[in-house]
């Protein structure tokens, strides 16, 4: 899949794409019909449109994190999913002002060429939010290309949204998440060094950061790791700490990846973790001793559930 970070001046084999067009974050089932929507609408190179950084972190910059997934977990499930092309546009003020009917012309037509354009039922774009799926598909009559309405998708009463998964998450329903997102939730990133306690503990950690993600619940998780880079590159299974580490007096979250009767140097390498069930809230222990044989239990248990997995 090839990245794209503008509209303009692209190569002649960038343009001319059935495209996706949303923001894509979770990469949900609703997402999925809408790529899968493009992908059926015409023989073309498959293509995504998103904006970077979300629109609502451009016009609300204080809010709390509330993505699902970073740029790279994204850009990681996309790929998987065939897309092509990904088109990162990046969500300025001057793309925030234009009218729909600017955009169209200005960004889809004679930036990207597009062939066809899908998107979903709820989808707002242009300055302000006022032009809708229903306004692009009359500017697509206009100015030659053809539009798709998804329709949003559910289960029973249940539909699928990124707002849904968000409080799955929050509560440690991992596989209430998972029947949304028709993956499990994924946190991915680079390996960085941390303190290296849980080496002296005998539970060596993989060390990942979680800025400006939506928080699943904090506590443990029986998990599911890819090992995207390096020479270990594969898959594994372990059990994951998410959180502040009280024991130690911590106060920034992040991810710590166990992976089972690993030893490699992980440094510098990209993983993809996989929250397949969570085992339990944080805690702190009364001592070194009491917090080691936790960490025995949660292991054996993490070991039990991904055993057929």
């Amino acid at each position: 899949m090839r990245i794209h970070h503008d509209w303009k001046a692209l190569p002649l084999d960038a343009r001319g794409a059935t495209v996706a067009m949303g923001n894509f974050d979770g990469v949900h089932l609703g997402h999925r019909s809408v790529i899968d929507a493009a992908r059926a609408a015409c023989d073309a190179a498959l293509g995504v449109i998103t904006f970077e950084p979300h629109p609502r972190e451009f016009f609300v910059p204080d809010a709390p994190p509330f993505r699902l997934m970073n740029v790279e977990s994204r850009a990681n499930r996309l790929a998987r999913l065939g897309v092509d092309h990904l088109y990162e546009l990046p969500f300025d003020a001057v793309l925030a002002g234009l009218a729909p009917e600017a955009f169209a012309r200005e960004v889809l037509v004679e930036g990207l060429g597009v062939r066809h354009v899908t998107v979903g039922a709820d989808f707002c774009f242009g300055r302000k939010r006022s032009g809708d799926a229903q306004t692009l598909a009359q500017l697509g009559r206009e100015m030659g290309f053809g539009v798709t309405v998804a329709p949003l998708i559910g289960d029973g009463a249940l539909q699928y949204s990124s707002t849904a998964i968000r409080e799955a998450l929050a509560e440690g329903r991992t596989r209430d998440a998972e029947r949304m997102l028709g993956h499990w939730h994924r946190i991915d990133g680079e390996v960085l060094h941390g303190d290296k306690r849980g080496r002296d503990l005998g539970y060596p950690t993989a060390n990942m950061a979680v800025e400006g993600l939506h928080l699943p619940a904090l506590g443990i998780y029986a998990v599911l790791v890819d090992v995207l880079t390096g020479p270990d590159r594969g898959s594994y299974k372990g059990v994951a700490s998410l959180g502040v580490r009280p024991m130690f007096g911590e106060n920034r979250p992040n991810l710590e990846v166990h992976i089972f009767d690993f030893s490699a140097d992980l440094y510098g390498q990209h993983l993809s973790v996989a929250l397949v069930e969570y085992l339990r809230p944080e805690a702190k222990f009364d001592g070194l001793p009491a917090l080691v044989a936790q960490m025995d239990r949660d292991s054996a248990q993490a070991r039990e559930i991904l055993a057929t997995r």
